[in-house]
Formats: C-alpha cells, sequence, structure tokens
C-alpha cells in the first residue's frame, strides 16, 4: 500500500516541531479527513528558506508528506519552493496510494501558505 519512502518519513519524520519566530507559517486542513498541517519557514535576507519545520495532526501519509516538503525546501530560494507542486511531493515520496494523495496537496498547499505569509508580512 506505502512506499518504503512514505514508511520511512512515517516512521522517522524529519524536521518535525516549531520554529520560533518564523519568518512564515501556514496552515491548512482538510474537514474530510481530520488531518491538520503546519509548516514553519525561516528565510534569509537573500530569500533563502535557511530553516523549515513542521507539526501535523493526521494519518501516516500526512505526516510523510509533510516530512518530505520539508526535505524538499531547505535551502531553496522561496521562488524555486513555490514551484514544488502537490504531484512532486507524491512522486518523491514513490507515490501515494489514490485514496491517500489528498494528503500531499495539504503538504504542498501548507508550503505555499507559509511563504504568502512571509511575503505579507515583508511586504515584498
Amino acid at each position: 500500500m506505502y512506499t518504503e519512502k512514505v514508511m520511512d518519513h512515517f516512521t522517522n519524520p524529519r524536521n518535525v516541531g516549531e520554529i520560533k519566530e518564523a519568518s512564515g507559517i501556514g496552515e491548512v486542513g482538510n474537514a474530510k479527513c481530520g488531518d491538520i498541517m503546519r509548516i514553519y519557514l525561516k528565510v534569509d535576507d537573500n530569500d533563502v528558506i535557511t530553516d523549515v519545520k513542521f507539526k501535523t495532526f493526521g494519518c501516516g501519509a500526512a505526516i510523510a508528506t509533510s516530512s518530505m516538503v520539508t526535505e524538499m525546501v531547505k535551502g531553496k530560494k522561496l521562488s524555486e519552493a513555490l514551484e514544488i507542486s502537490n504531484q512532486a511531493v507524491a512522486e518523491a515520496l514513490g507515490g501515494l496510494p489514490p485514496a491517500k494523495m489528498h494528503c500531499s496537496n495539504l503538504a504542498a498547499d501548507a508550503l505555499h501558505h507559509a511563504i504568502k505569509d512571509y511575503i505579507d508580512k515583508k511586504g515584498k
């Protein structure tokens, strides 16, 4: 049902936690399944994501997609991070079962909300 990579990120999630005084915070949820994700970003003066953390309340796929998206964006410029799609998160995990694809949608959406929060705070 799940790939080895999904199981690895579920059982050993990377970048769990929160960043105090984060540059941007994004939160999304899915009322249908009850998953909630919050992504915290630390961004430097060159618009590079220097740190990223997440807190997720949800299923194994939701935790795995949260972990994967944090691995995908650390060290990237905001413009590069904005290009990460829901499909890219799922592909990086080696795929998700069709019934769990909405979990990858939450991860990319939470990331994009955190970037928007940063941009709004900076007035860019």
